[in-house]
């Protein structure tokens, strides 16, 4: 099993945090946030870790040579951003053939994820991924859901005025070997693709869900920063 580890992002949101340290490594406690995400992957059974970079890659790549697990992560520096889409498409190689969690590394995740690779393990047989989703307090900022009776997203409502619920895509997923053979084999390599706005679409009827009731915050705004660590101990 792999995983991909979106960090390239600017973290605009997060300014002035982020004037001087990439949003993947802002302290949580005192504890950068990737460590949470390799802790927790490595946990979870996954053998080789991709992490890609862009901003402040320096400083990313000084963190994961002093790593107790650096043997298990690949670092791929864009020297353009391709949205976390063209990354997917840029790196196929890596993932196209296992299973793999493709993961927002600026998210925080209480949740093992054992529960959501059981639930992808027992997916409906026409789901190839499996998307982890969360009840949100600020719907209007969020891509939500709207699932069908098995779990099946049915439709995606992107950062809409007037969402129809609170269920939102925590932008974490399981991707089973299929997802590049039916979905993204045809994407052509080193443009810009997003997630939500490329492939999203391609996924309806045809991506479970799992919804997690632990705490999993997007701490993309000085706020929810300050907020998730008065949460954390």
């Amino acid at each position: 099993m792999k995983a991909i580890l979106l960090a390239a992002g600017l973290g605009t949101r997060l300014r002035p945090i982020t004037n001087s340290i990439p949003k993947c490594l802002v302290p949580i406690n005192g504890r950068p946030l990737l460590d949470f995400w390799i802790e927790k992957l490595i946990k979870l059974g996954v053998d080789d870790i991709l992490i890609n970079t862009h901003y402040f890659s320096e400083q990313v790549e000084r963190f994961v040579h002093q790593h107790p697990h650096k043997t298990k992560i690949t670092l791929v520096k864009e020297q353009t951003l391709l949205g976390t889409g063209g990354t997917l498409i840029a790196n196929e190689d890596f993932w196209k053939n296992d299973t793999t969690l493709v993961i927002h590394a600026d998210n925080f995740c209480q949740d093992s994820l054992d529960s959501l690779l059981s639930a992808h393990k027992n997916r409906p047989s026409r789901c190839h991924a499996t998307l982890l989703l969360f009840e949100t307090t600020t719907p209007q900022q969020c891509g939500i859901v709207e699932l069908t009776h098995d779990g099946v997203v049915q439709a995606f409502h992107e950062k809409e005025s007037n969402p129809p619920s609170n269920l939102a895509s925590g932008a974490l997923f399981i991707f089973s070997e299929q997802v590049h053979k039916n979905w993204l084999s045809h994407f052509e390599r080193d443009k810009f693709y997003e997630i939500s706005v490329d492939f999203i679409p391609l996924m309806i009827d045809k991506l479970y869900t799992y919804k997690t009731s632990d705490i999993y915050i997007d701490i993309g705004t000085p706020t929810a920063y300050q907020n998730l660590q008065s949460k954390i101990n």
